[in-house]
Parts: C-alpha cells; sequence; structure tokens
C-alpha cells in the first residue's frame, strides 16, 4: 500500500507557511495555490504508482476487482481437450478472482459439475469419474445425452399440461372414484395436480423477475419481439401484459427451464425463490438445456433449503450460528440476549443464496467463487490456498462474515430481531464483495476443522 506520510508532510508543512510562517500577506494566495498545486501533483503520482502495482488503493477506493481467470488462462487443455493438472490451477484462480464475463458460459458447466459421467440417474444423481478431467469427446457425448434429456422433460411437460386441462373437465363424480375406501386419494396420478400447482406459481414468479439481467446478457436483452412471442406461446405464457420483448423471453425462459426441473426433481417440485437462482444462470447460458443442467448442478445442494421440513435451512442457520458465536463471543451473547441466536433473520440469505443482499454482478462472482469451492472438493483437491482450504459451506462463512460486519450496529443500536432483519433486509448495493469473501475465507482458514 502507497505510503502518504510524505504527502501529509509537505501539505502540512505549507498550510503552516499559509497560516502565519509569512508576515507578507501578499504571498499568501500563492501559497495556497501552491498547495492546491501540490495535492494534486500528489494525487496523480499516487494514481500512476497504484495503477502500476496492479490495484488502486485510495482511500476512496470501496471496491477493488481481482484478477478474474482470463481467456488466455482458461484455453489451457491438451491436444484431447481436458484441463492441463486436472484442473487444479483453473481451480485455484476462479476461487481467488472469479471468471471473466467473456467466458462464463464456457467455466460454469465445469463448476456446477454437468460433466461427469453419470452411474445411477435420478435428482440422487450418482457422482463419479470425468469431470474435471473429462476430454472434449467425453464432454460433447454428455452434452448430447444431457440435450436429450432436457428435451424429454420439456415434452413431458407439455404431456401433464394437456392431462391437467383434460382432469379440469372432468365432474366431481369422476374425482371422488379417485378416492380409496378411507377417503384418501390414491397414487392414480398425484404428479398432474402436483405439476399443475407449481406451474401456476411458476408462471406468476416468472412475470415478477427482475429486470438487473438485461445489461448482462446484451444478445438476450435484444431478442425479437416475434421471437419472445414464440417462446412464450410454446410454454403456455399468456399474462405478460405490456413487458418489454426481452422481459417476455427470459420470462418464458424460467418457464421452460423451471417446469422441466420440478419433473427432474419431484420430491422437491418448484418453491418461491428457486427463479431467483435461475435468473442469473439464464443470463449467463444462453441455451435452456445448457442452463438447465447448470441449474440441476447448483440445485444440487441449494435443494435442501426447499423441502417441506426446512431441514436443509435450519441446519446452515445453525452453522452460521456457530460461526459467529466462535468468532465474536461478545456478538452472539448480545444475539442471546435478543433471542436471536439462532440466525432466523438470515433465513433469506441462505433461502437464495445472497441473491437478494448483493447487485447481479456481485452475486455472479460470489457464485462462481462458492461453485469452485465445491468443485475443488468433488475433485478431492484439499491443499490450502492462501491458507484457506475448499469448503462446500463457503455461502454460509460469507452470511456470517456479512452478518459481523454489522456487529457495531446490532451491539449498539439494536434491541430487537425485527430491527437486525430490517437491517439486513436493506444492505441491497451496500457490500464490498471481495472484502465479503476475504472474511469469509478467513474465518475458513480460522474455523474449517471446528465447523465440519
Amino acid at each position: 500500500m502507497l505510503n502518504w506520510s510524505w504527502v501529509e508532510r509537505g501539505i502540512e508543512s505549507f498550510v503552516m507557511v499559509a497560516a502565519g510562517g509569512s508576515s507578507n500577506e501578499r504571498w499568501r494566495p500563492c501559497v495556497a495555490l501552491a498547495v492546491t498545486a501540490l495535492t494534486g501533483l500528489a494525487l496523480a503520482v499516487a494514481l500512476v504508482v497504484s495503477s502500476r502495482s496492479g490495484c488502486l488503493t485510495l482511500p476512496w477506493c470501496r471496491e477493488k476487482r481481482r484478477h478474474p481467470l482470463t481467456r488466455k488462462e482458461w484455453n489451457n487443455f491438451s491436444r484431447d481437450g481436458k484441463l492441463r493438472g486436472g484442473g487444479i490451477k483453473f481451480l485455484e484462480k476462479v476461487r481467488s478472482g472469479g471468471v471473466d464475463p467473456s467466458i462464463r458460459a464456457e467455466v460454469w458447466p465445469f463448476l456446477l459439475g454437468v460433466y461427469v459421467q453419470i452411474t445411477a440417474y435420478d435428482h440422487l444423481t450418482v457422482w463419479c469419474s470425468y469431470d474435471m478431467n473429462s476430454s472434449r469427446a467425453e464432454r460433447n457425448a454428455i452434452r448430447e445425452q444431457r440435450r436429450k434429456e432436457y428435451e424429454k422433460l420439456r415434452r413431458r411437460c407439455h404431456q401433464s399440461a394437456d392431462e391437467d386441462d383434460k382432469s379440469s373437465s372432468t365432474d366431481e363424480t369422476e374425482s371422488s372414484d379417485s378416492q380409496s375406501s378411507t377417503g384418501e386419494p390414491t397414487m392414480a396420478n398425484p404428479a398432474a395436480e402436483d405439476f399443475a400447482t407449481w406451474q401456476r406459481i411458476i408462471r406468476l414468479d416468472a412475470i415478477r423477475s427482475d429486470a438487473e439481467w438485461i445489461p448482462y446478457s446484451p444478445r438476450q436483452a435484444a431478442v425479437p419481439e416475434a421471437e419472445a412471442l414464440r417462446l412464450a406461446s410454446a410454454v403456455g405464457l399468456t399474462d405478460y401484459g405490456d413487458m418489454e420483448p426481452c422481459r417476455i423471453y427470459h420470462a418464458a425462459r424460467l418457464v421452460a427451464v423451471l417446469e422441466a426441473y420440478a419433473l427432474h426433481d419431484p420430491e422437491i417440485g418448484y418453491c418461491q425463490g428457486m427463479s431467483d437462482l435461475l435468473s442469473p444462470i439464464l443470463a449467463v447460458m444462453e441455451v435452456d438445456d445448457e442452463a438447465f443442467w447448470c441449474f440441476v448442478g447448483f440445485m444440487k445442494r441449494a435443494r435442501h433449503n426447499f423441502r417441506l421440513d426446512q431441514a436443509g435451512i435450519q441446519r446452515q442457520l445453525q452453522v452460521v450460528s456457530k460461526l459467529i458465536k466462535l468468532r465474536d463471543a461478545d456478538l452472539y451473547q448480545h444475539l442471546e440476549k435478543l433471542q436471536a441466536e439462532d440466525c432466523a433473520f438470515a433465513y433469506r440469505m441462505v433461502l437464495v443464496a445472497l441473491r437478494r443482499e448483493l447487485t447481479f454482478e456481485q452475486t455472479l462472482c460470489l457464485w462462481e467463487v462458492m461453485w469452485a469451492d465445491q468443485a475443488a472438493v468433488r475433485a478431492g483437491y484439499r491443499r490450502r490456498t492462501r491458507s484457506a482450504p475448499p469448503t462446500d459451506d463457503l455461502l454460509l462463512y460469507a452470511i456470517a462474515a456479512c452478518v459481523l460486519q454489522r456487529r457495531k450496529a446490532i451491539m449498539e443500536r439494536f434491541n430487537s430481531v425485527v430491527e437486525i432483519q430490517r437491517e439486513l433486509n436493506n444492505i441491497a448495493g451496500q457490500l464490498d464483495i471481495w472484502k465479503l469473501l476475504d472474511d469469509a475465507q478467513d474465518m475458513v482458514a480460522a474455523l474449517h476443522d471446528k465447523i465440519e
């Protein structure tokens, strides 16, 4: 970091002269002008020196972008298309700085486990070979297989929709025939009823989705109106009113992928909040089947957030609580006094992976670093990088870091859970994502063995 002491001493000496070091009043304006000039010169020198050192360290530089994985670094494949070194350097780079936006669509499938060889195929997929060690030919074969699986799911979506239309025309007598002698529904076709419910909620959420993605996906933002309306018609989306074509297109893609996922994982189906997780993926992945399988990879862990018994959410909130207790006993005691030690105020943060607390670009940065950690764990990579080993729970460390960054306000100003909740609900755009990740990785280094 640049040493500012010489600047401060120089300015101080000039100010002393200007204030009274000279008995000649007529020189004071000249001295003041010299002070201003010197300050400007010092600032210019600082800018040059800081930029040459690779980052800007000025006091008001709130968030400095780390060096992400570049296309040159990414194009490091062997002749048969395998990542050199088993992808270790690639994962290290993403873990420390994220991914350049121009290559996210190529990189994310690796991070999300799309290129794995599957031996048992259902929502509890058994992961085995390939992934980081896949060749180009293997990836092409997997991509083709996944494309066909997605198309099959979309055909089932249309069939389920048709069955729902038919069942809605039946009378109550026919409906009562589907009851058992005990009055309980039989298993004749439970999925049709469930799918109809999921479908209604999906379409409502798709229409309500925000437009933050538009600047990050110019080609989708410029989609012709005819194409947007064609896709909306194909998925049965009609209640879009006077929305812009690009938003209609995005909503229709949300419907297509979320309906397919509901059939892919019927135990979870669809719950509100999933569209928040999918929307950024759709902005990056422009082909629906590729976006779908990236979403499946994301949901492999996130699906537990949407269980009806909320066991997955509760476990994660317990981890956040434990991290705060281990890191800051005084803050934890204050939370206990407020009966907030269960960290229920962080429910939304866990549910949608900080999507509502971060800007769109910050969300992409956090998620890809988080996915790189999970990919490193999946690949069996345990070597410590910058003293922080990879973890499946980087998100929880980041949430704990977010709460700890608000320690002063929580300790001095807030006297109820409601006040803490309100504060966390209003921090969108106020977080420094790289400071947050630094704090999270510091906690991983210090507390990993006590948590996992």
